[in-house]
């Protein structure tokens, strides 16, 4: 495989209510966040095999991110972010990179705002 892929493979608004934040009452009631995926790897197989064993499947990649966000409590959305690019890279061999975007439209913030979050990304190494 060479260095450059384009191929992608994204999962976006995926809802999820977690308890993430470093305020007491977003421990207490939690709140529903929005993520974005969106891994590179190479889909040259699957575009040519149209055999679902030749990609990722978004199910898949919506259960494996989902347990990773869910499965504890962080005080910050960075840190849930990394679990769940983490999770990703070491359940999907073949992904090279994956961006994840975390909204969380409820932030407590004194202003009115549509959206903030955040946005990493990772790259398997070697």
């Amino acid at each position: 495989m060479s260095g450059q892929h384009t191929d992608r493979v994204f999962v976006s608004g995926l809802a999820l209510h977690a308890y993430h934040g470093v305020m007491q009452h977003e421990a207490k009631v939690g709140q529903t966040f929005k993520l974005d995926l969106t891994l590179d790897l190479d889909l040259t197989q699957a575009s040519r095999s149209d055999k679902l064993a030749d990609t990722v499947g978004y199910d898949q990649v919506v259960a494996v991110a989902s347990q990773a966000f869910c499965v504890k409590r962080y005080r910050l959305v960075e840190a849930a972010a990394g679990a769940v690019a983490d999770a990703v890279l070491d359940r999907f061999r073949q992904v090279l990179a994956i961006r994840v975007t975390i909204h969380k439209p409820h932030a407590p913030i004194a202003a009115t705002f549509d959206d903030v979050g955040v946005s990493i990304l990772r790259k398997r190494h070697g």
